[in-house]
């Protein structure tokens, strides 16, 4: 099998690399090399997608039996690049999200529910994340009839994770001393480590497949207390949980997802966050590790040489958003103390 993935570098993107050449398929990736190095035996395209002599040139290093695009989020950029490639590959492989199903977090969702209006001549500025992301695989079905496989991640944890999800616990939970815990410890989570993703949408390609899959965990595969005993363990044992209530959350206006990576109340607005069915993929042969195996391997890589500075020194975000303060940690942890009093 040859295998084009449009990114390649960093997370999801690495995880297909390094699962294709496990199984010992042709590789070529295509970024502009301003992340970070390539995983080693892959051939490297460089370019812009946003630029048509950039797609011209990687047209012609095909053919392939597929692309994967993890790094897609304007409809009408991702839309030049399936128009590029359409006569160069056989299948378009598009991560979008779980975002593009308005209903969620706030009910649960399946590939049935609606979603999103979005077009797939959309700007950056013509909708939010989830429309775009709609419009992204709009363009890919357009581009590639009957050869369109929509993968809709939920919540992506594992090594190389530039996010701040498990690595932002992970770094705390190595700082020590009394350590912030949202929410309390038998709220369950759904989490999926990246390298699942890749495994399963490498199978689908293999089965000449076609359509959209809803991606994440099982419902409830951790809890948050277990969840966040593996990080202190993982880290030496140094830090201590202080359980600190949704409702000192929201008063405090703790960001959701942002400021306590993973973090939603169990509020109406984000009640069905962990509610993401994903019975059709699970009936295609989606399979997935425990999350304490994905919390031992991405501490395994984040307290290894370069690790901290992968995960945290180039990261970027919409917006720019900040994670949790020390200073505001103290805050909250100490409005739980006097609540308790």
């Amino acid at each position: 099998m040859r295998l084009l993935v449009i990114g390649g570098s960093v997370f999801l993107g690495r995880a297909f690399v390094q699962e294709a050449l496990r199984r010992g398929w042709e590789v070529t990736t295509f970024n502009r090399g301003r992340t970070q190095a390539d995983p080693d035996g892959v051939q490297v395209v460089r370019g812009d997608r946003e630029d048509a002599a950039d797609l011209a040139r990687l047209a012609g290093s095909g053919p392939w039996d597929a692309v994967v695009d993890v790094c897609g989020y304007v409809p009408r950029v991702v839309g030049a690049s399936v128009a590029a490639l359409a006569g160069s590959a056989s299948a378009y492989l598009f991560i979008s999200s779980v975002n593009a199903r308005p209903g969620w977090p706030a009910e649960p969702v399946n590939e049935n529910s609606p979603r999103h209006d979005g077009s797939p001549l959309a700007g950056p500025d013509d909708g939010d994340y989830g429309m775009l992301k709609v419009g992204c695989s709009m363009a890919v079905e357009q581009g590639f009839p009957g050869r369109a496989l929509i993968l809709e991640p939920g919540l992506v944890v594992g090594p190389h994770d530039r996010v701040r999800r498990t690595t932002w616990w992970l770094r705390r939970a190595a700082e020590g001393g009394r350590m912030i815990a949202p929410g309390t410890p038998d709220r369950g989570m759904q989490l999926i480590d990246a390298r699942d993703i890749a495994a399963f949408g490498l199978d689908r390609i293999e089965a000449q497949d076609s359509g959209t899959y809803l991606v994440t965990g099982p419902q409830a595969n951790t809890t948050w207390g277990d969840f966040l005993a593996a990080c202190v363990a993982e880290t030496g044992g140094r830090a201590e949980l202080v359980w600190v209530g949704d409702d000192i959350l929201i008063e405090h206006e703790v960001g959701i997802w942002t400021e306590l990576p993973l973090w939603a109340p169990a509020r109406r607005d984000s009640a069905a966050a962990c509610e993401v069915d994903t019975a059709k993929a699970r009936a295609a042969g989606l399979r997935c590790r425990p999350v304490e195996e994905s919390v031992h391997d991405t501490a395994a890589w984040l307290l290894g040489p370069g690790g901290l500075d992968e995960a945290f020194a180039a990261y970027r975000a919409v917006g720019d958003i900040e994670t949790l303060t020390p200073e505001r940690e103290r805050t909250l942890i100490a409005a739980a103390d006097a609540r308790s009093a």
